[in-house]
């Protein structure tokens, strides 16, 4: 894009970013008094606090439409002492429909569960916070509040919380520590959201009105708590969390003997500020972090997994929110996960990391970020384009610093530094798996105006390393456009050819890409339909010298019912020229390696897509997709369903199955098909003990993997597992590998 372009998309975006005043920020005011008395976390409401307290009520419903009294009210009162804030609730029930609970593990899934929570801005910025909910169960959620509107439940603390249920009620009582939390002591006034999902009804109300087609958890369309009285600095906060581990392993495959291994570190969390938080682990284990989902990779990229390690989650907003998914400058599963000879995926041990985040003063946000791993024989790092003829993978050292300034209101712009340093790196050395160093800096603008509606980001980074090649740069801008009937979204982004994040996930270079997506809403009165309406995306790719390379666009159409079912048609359009050799099968054998689509031919197909989604309140629920087209030189059609029941309060069982069949392919490819088969159990046989049991059967992987976990949550946030993991062959489960590890960790508060 050229510079003028970019030059008037940041004016666009800074009037954006100021032109427009908080929504319920002059009506919705919330008085917060003081308590004297000792409150008792037993949800009964009987001390005198809450007599006394103001009460927010008149909830307004959010969805299926807006602006109505909501069917089942709320009422919630809110009061503290020098050490906690209280929160007390009463949830009114308005039919007989058994309450919708998924189960009884933490941190359950906002979308389907009956629940209420509280959301809050404790530095009155609009955009960060906290979340604590619960459900009718008793079963609590904590969660960090990003970008004004963007909840992460990764986010683990102490707190307290009690509930009853009376059947034409049900009623809460919060205990969260000022300590917990992070907080601008120096104001009265915080940012609040008050949201009930009530499931049974499909209804979802608040205490401040939020329009339809907006998110409720928006501090866009936040209320107000004002306390009576400044509030005094919170204790310090330390925890240090101990685990200490067992395991035992034995790779089948090569008839190895058993490997067994002992570990202990820790983790600690030091509160330095009321808004600044350390966080240090020493010899971390992620053992009992579940496995991840395989998929079926017919495409001709790097397939992006979600990072699930704990340490990485918290704050994650602040550290992977550089650049666009396709550019990221940082990917945190680059730190400590690394490829065998072989291409198998492989652990590598962390030493130990520190992350420091928060914000400092209303405006700045800061994270910095450290961590080193061991080095191995026989590994290269994901990321790093491979060099030939090496094997020995160097000690690495990673850092990341963000510093990040808010302006305009709710928008904000952020310098991003990361760097991979190889420790112990010698010049004359040939057989080291990595250069001695990588380096990538860059800025971020992101937009989010006050009343929601305008949002978008622009970036530009550059990256550093020895070979010093040209066009080391990746840029991108992107604009969006929110209201109850209409989503507009446009971008455009290119990659140099030279520019390389090992530490990122930039799975494409040497590309510039404009696309386009946008929605039309349409909500009809009295009818079994809540919303429809039709859909549009087009992306257009090229090289950098502007040659076209691939072009897709898909029109669709939504229509969701009020029984939360919906169904979905979709048409697209494919043309891809192919700038390396590609075999579309995922088959062909090495010997037939020169048969392959070769570079420079191209391919255009057109293809569509039904997918459909039942009542997910029932206790048998049902996603199911199917498409069928055209794919490159041949055809594909693809099966994708997963079948969930739930035993309410006590968990659920599901299979998932995605079906791809490879067809009217000519020789030398063959037809063929892959099968990737998922059944899953969850279950919680208390709140404190949960069973999860995965297995994935992947065709195309020629795997079998069984993943068995039990978890007792024997005190807060301190938990006893153990793990146990299987690899098969599938023709005839001879075990590939096998192990079981134990693993004990303890959150002490001092």
């Amino acid at each position: 894009m050229k510079l003028a372009g970019f030059y008037i998309l940041i004016l666009l975006m800074t009037i954006c970013g100021r032109s427009f005043a908080q929504v319920n920020s002059e009506s919705y005011y919330l008085s917060i008094h003081p308590t004297k008395e000792t409150i008792i976390i037993d949800a009964e409401l009987d001390e005198t606090t809450w007599k006394e307290a103001d009460v927010a009520d008149n909830f307004i419903t959010t969805f299926p439409t807006d602006s109505l009294k909501a069917t089942s009210q709320t009422e919630i009162r809110i009061s503290h002492d020098d050490n906690f804030i209280y929160v007390a609730g009463i949830c009114h029930v308005s039919s007989d429909k058994e309450h919708v609970i998924q189960s009884l593990r933490r941190d359950f899934s906002w979308p389907f569960n009956d629940n209420l929570s509280v959301y809050i801005d404790p530095f009155n910025d609009f955009t960060n916070g906290f979340t604590f909910g619960v459900t009718p169960a008793g079963v609590v959620r904590e969660g960090l509040v990003t970008n004004g509107r963007n909840v992460s439940s990764d986010w683990d603390n102490k707190w307290f919380a009690e509930v009853k249920d009376f059947g034409y009620h049900w009623q809460f009582e919060m205990k969260i520590p000022f300590k917990t939390i992070r907080y601008n002591e120096k104001s009265q006034e915080w940012n609040v959201i008050f949201l009930r999902k009530d499931l049974k009804n499909n209804e979802e109300s608040t205490w401040a009105p939020v329009p339809q087609g907006y998110r409720p958890s928006s501090f866009a369309f936040s209320g107000k708590m004002r306390f009576d009285e400044r509030l005094k600095k919170a204790g310090p906060n330390v925890a240090l969390i101990p685990f200490t581990s067992f395991a035992g392993s034995k790779n089948h495959e090569e008839n190895e003997s058993t490997d067994t291994d002992a570990q202990v570190g820790f983790d600690a969390k030091i509160g330095l500020s009321s808004s600044l938080n350390l966080d240090l682990t020493v010899n971390p284990d992620f053992s009992q972090v579940e496995v991840d989902r395989q998929v079926t990779n017919l495409s001709r990229f790097e397939i992006f997994f979600p990072e699930r390690r704990q340490f990485f989650l918290e704050n994650r907003d602040l550290f992977d929110q550089g650049g666009f998914g396709q550019s990221r400058p940082f990917f945190s599963r680059r730190i400590g996960i690394a490829t065998d000879t072989a291409g198998n995926a492989i652990q590598i041990p962390i030493l130990y990391g520190a992350r420091l985040s928060g914000k400092i003063g209303r405006d700045w946000r800061l994270g910095v970020l450290n961590m080193q791993t061991r080095g191995a024989d026989g590994a290269q790092l994901s990321g790093v384009d491979e060099i030939e003829g090496t094997y020995k993978l160097l000690p690495q050292n990673y850092s990341v610093g963000i510093i990040q300034r808010q302006i305009f209101g709710r928008s904000n712009i952020g310098i991003t530094a990361v760097n991979r340093q190889a420790v112990g790196y010698n010049d004359d050395e040939e057989i080291s798996s990595t250069s001695e160093y990588n380096r990538v800096i860059g800025v971020d603008y992101n937009l989010l105006s006050q009343d929601g509606k305008w949002e978008g980001d622009m970036f530009y980074y550059r990256s550093f390393d020895e070979e010093q090649p040209e066009d080391t740069y990746a840029t991108g801008a992107f604009f969006g456009y929110n209201s109850t009937r209409l989503r507009l979204r446009a971008r455009a982004s290119a990659v140099g050819a030279g520019y390389n994040a090992e530490t990122g996930f930039v799975p494409r270079k040497d590309i510039v890409e404009l696309g386009t997506f946008n929605d039309v809403f349409f909500y009809p009165k009295n009818s079994s339909i809540v919303r429809h309406g039709p859909g549009m995306g087009f992306n257009y790719t090229t090289n950098t010298d502007f040659d076209r390379t691939d072009v897709d666009y898909n029109i669709s159409y939504l229509i969701t019912h009020q029984n939360t079912s919906s169904l979905e048609l979709r048409y697209g359009y494919n043309y891809v020229l192919l700038r390396d050799s590609f075999d579309p099968t995922s088959q062909l054998p090495d010997s037939l390696e020169s048969q392959q689509l070769q570079t420079g031919e191209d391919f255009d197909w057109r293809n569509f897509r039904v997918e459909y989604r039942s009542d997910r309140r029932k206790l048998l629920s049902v996603e199911a997709s199917y498409s069928d087209g055209g794919f490159f030189n041949g055809k594909r059609r693809n099966v994708r369903t997963t079948v969930n029941y739930r035993f309410q309060p006590y968990g659920i069982i599901s299979l998932a199955v995605d079906y791809n069949d490879l067809y009217d392919f000519p020789q030398p490819f063959d037809d063929t098909s892959f099968w990737l088969v998922g059944p899953r159990l969850d279950l919680t046989f208390t709140k404190k003990l949960f069973l999860t049991t995965f297995v994935q059967y992947n065709e195309q992987a020629d795997n079998v993997n069984l993943n068995t976990r039990l978890q007792w949550r024997f005190k807060p946030v301190s938990d006893l597992f153990v793990v146990y993991s299987d690899n098969y062959f599938p023709d005839n489960f001879d075990v590939k590998s096998r192990a079981i590890i134990l693993k004990l960790t303890y959150w002490l508060n001092f």
